[in-house]
């Protein structure tokens, strides 16, 4: 289930729909973010997207993005989904970006602020086999940097009994589905113009 490698550009429409379509399909959908529902009926889920190929553009972007869903009412703007469409298509770089990522919100006094949450196409968590269906729980049509509230995600969770049970229930519904199930679904890159 290698990733394809993309030879053109994505447009900013075009990943943003993309990324709607997975966000209702797969994330809503099949409850893998049971908290993801709330925020999403209410409007306070921000889609941006990084057009740039360069990874210090990227991080300034993120930064950016940081500040702005920190300055902005959590009534208006929770959470923070910044999509790089055309970059960071391997995944052990774009891994690496993300640990660069949260050293670096550290620095800037992010720490116990905002969580950064990853997304990729390849996902692949530590010590499975690429094919495994539960790599599909993070795996979106593009790389994507996920910005949370800290407070928000306490909230949710002391909201949610046995919140420590998602991941496990996650697997399990990816397992029941399957491989061709996640396929139906229809929600990688190019979805949403299909």
């Amino acid at each position: 289930m290698a990733e394809a490698v993309r030879s053109t550009a994505v447009d900013e429409a075009r990943a943003l729909a993309d990324t709607e379509r997975w966000l209702m399909r797969a994330v809503i959908g099949l409850n893998l973010c049971p908290f993801a529902k709330s925020v999403h009926a209410k409007g306070q889920v921000h889609l941006a997207t990084f057009d740039g190929r360069d990874d210090v553009e990227l991080m300034n972007g993120l930064m950016n993005a940081a500040d702005q869903l920190v300055a902005t009412d959590p009534a208006e703007r929770d959470t923070t989904l910044l999509v790089t469409p055309n970059m960071l298509s391997d995944f052990f770089e774009f891994n690496a970006f993300v640990a660069r990522a949260e050293r670096q919100l550290a620095r800037r006094g992010f720490e116990g602020v905002l969580q950064l949450a990853s997304f990729h196409p390849a996902y692949e968590f530590a010590g499975s086999d690429p094919d495994d269906i539960a790599n599909a729980t993070n795996r979106s049509p593009y790389p994507t940097l996920h910005l949370l509230r800290e407070a928000s995600v306490e909230r949710a969770v002391e909201a949610f009994p046995d919140a420590e049970a998602i991941f496990g229930r996650n697997i399990a519904t990816l397992q029941a589905l399957g491989h061709e199930g996640w396929v139906a679904l229809d929600v990688g890159a190019g979805a949403a113009g299909s």
